[in-house]
């Protein structure tokens, strides 16, 4: 089994992150995703690093590798006829196609979308830009950092008001690419009742600002600026980063009924003056840091986190990533895939973070993962493909 996308196939004009990392998903569920990169260079993700892997003359990019798995890739340029010829042979075969371009650039390649949809009117076209396609500043180019920026997320991280952060990694690439393919679905959705595709749109703006949360209603209906203020929740405590013997756990008092438990596990009072409720506790944040850290200051991590678990407090620690790689954890939940590289021989891969199972239990998620592609790898098979007769996205399959 490939996976539920197997009757799909997606033409991938995108670079960098938002929407490589959309189109990687698609691939994931099955889909077959056709990568068009540029002649010479590809990506523009294959020269970011380091770290790069390989030898001298094939050395890969650690950051292309991580969202371009389950990919086969061909260079054209779109400048010329030709490029532009068999573009259009795929968008004749494809179900959906992605891109990330800044607004008017397919038009000026003679690519337009409505040209498109008028040769292929099943299709879907899903469209990532910066910044959204219309309005003031619809032309900005986005990169994440200046729309984690602009977005408002680094005014809600970091130490405290004045360190704006960025989150550690391209969240707002992420998010726009996962709504994305998100709407694909969607529009795959209903094209089974409609025959007809549609354009779906979305933009870093659109993604970071769509998970703004309780944050976003915290003052569009109370009034109230939310800015960073470290590891601590700014509705809930005790919920954050405390320090303890040896370093510092997280813990997450999110109800009455586990705040009773927690008081209950390390001796405290729980109707203390100022700590009765979570209103109470949230108002003397730090007299409440104080208390919780004091109790922590006597136990080292991990005899806390076995305290915090038989009195059934959610409770963690803090790990890197090659301890959550070495993890039995992460494994189990099949969070990291070997692919066999054409240069870079068999490599292990962060995963897809979703399972299937069929009714009666048995896991029926796709196993036979495909490593990303080197450049222009699979343009002989694409040719090919496309010389094969047969109408419709199942030719050549």
């Amino acid at each position: 089994m490939t996976g539920p996308l197997d009757d799909v196939v997606v033409v991938d004009l995108s670079r960098a992150l938002a929407g490589p990392h959309a189109t990687m998903m698609l691939g994931d569920l099955g889909a077959r995703v056709v990568k068009v990169e540029v002649p010479g260079r590809g990506d523009d993700t294959r020269g970011w690093g380091p770290p790069f892997v390989g030898e001298e003359g094939e050395r890969e990019s650690t950051y292309f590798l991580s969202a371009n798995r389950n990919k086969e890739s061909i260079a054209l340029d779109l400048k010329a006829d030709a490029g532009r010829a068999t573009l259009l042979a795929l968008v004749d075969r494809a179900d959906v196609l992605v891109e990330n371009f800044r607004p008017g650039v397919l038009d000026r390649l003679g690519l337009g979308v409505d040209m498109l949809l008028e040769r292929n009117p099943r299709l879907v076209v899903l469209s990532i830009t910066g910044f959204g396609h219309d309005g003031p500043e619809g032309g900005r180019a986005g990169y994440d950092q200046i729309a984690q920026g602009e977005a408002g997320l680094m005014s809600l991280t970091g130490s405290g008001p004045d360190d704006p952060q960025r989150v550690g990694v391209p969240i707002g690439d992420l998010l726009a690419g996962i709504y994305g393919a998100y709407g694909v679905l969607a529009a795959l959705h209903e094209r089974h009742s409609t025959g007809v595709g549609q354009v779906v749109r979305t933009s870093l703006l659109a993604a970071v600002t769509g998970v703004h949360a309780f944050q976003g209603t915290r003052w569009t209906v109370g009034g109230e600026v939310g800015r960073a203020q470290g590891n601590h929740h700014p509705s809930i405590a005790p919920y954050g980063l405390f320090r303890c013997r040896d370093g510092a756990v997280q813990i997450a008092v999110g109800s009455e009924a586990l705040w009773q438990r927690f008081c209950l596990a390390f001796a405290l009072d729980a109707e203390a003056e100022g700590m009765g409720s979570n209103p109470e506790r949230v108002a003397h944040r730090d007299r409440v840091i104080e208390v919780v850290e004091g109790v922590f200051a006597e136990l080292e991590a991990d005899a806390l986190l076995t305290r915090l678990a038989d009195a059934g407090i959610p409770a963690g620690r803090v790990r890197t990533l090659d301890e959550v790689y070495a993890w039995e954890q992460t494994a189990s939940q099949g969070l990291l895939v070997d692919v066999k590289h054409t240069s870079l021989g068999t490599v292990t891969l962060p995963g897809p973070p979703l399972r299937f199972f069929d009714p009666s239990g048995a896991e029926v998620t796709r196993q036979d993962h495909q490593a990303p592609p080197v450049l222009d790898e699979h343009a002989t098979r694409i040719r090919a493909w496309l010389d094969a007769p047969g109408p419709g996205s199942e030719a050549g399959r």
